[in-house]
């Protein structure tokens, strides 16, 4: 049954590795206020305050991997998805909050 499995909590350096290897796509769930003072570059901004699963990237290939500030309302993401039937259950559990901290790379959004 889709999302019937543990939400899986990611490092930095795994999602860096899944984002570098191509086989992940972040799907960044924090609002615009906070979008504007940037974003991990390639990921895609779905505000959690208009979230609808159905826009996620389900066919790509590549696994989605939810991030916000600090690793809360990524599994509020996920547990949206999964009521709408997608399998999804990864994300980043220290956020982008702990993406920064780890000098991960930053864009500003497009």
């Amino acid at each position: 049954m889709p999302g019937s499995g543990a939400i899986v909590d990611l490092t930095v350096d795994e999602v860096i590795g899944g984002i570098e290897d191509g086989t992940m796509i972040v799907v960044d769930v924090r609002e615009p206020r906070e979008l504007a003072a940037g974003m991990i570059p390639g990921s895609v901004a779905m505000p959690l305050s208009e979230f609808d699963p159905a826009g996620l990237p389900v066919d790509d290939g590549r696994r989605i991997v939810f991030v916000c500030a600090g690793g809360v309302r990524s599994r509020i993401a996920i547990e949206a998805a999964r009521q709408a039937g997608i399998d999804v259950r990864e994300h980043l559990a220290p956020g982008f909050k702990g993406w920064v901290a780890q000098g991960g790379a930053v864009a500003l959004p497009t």
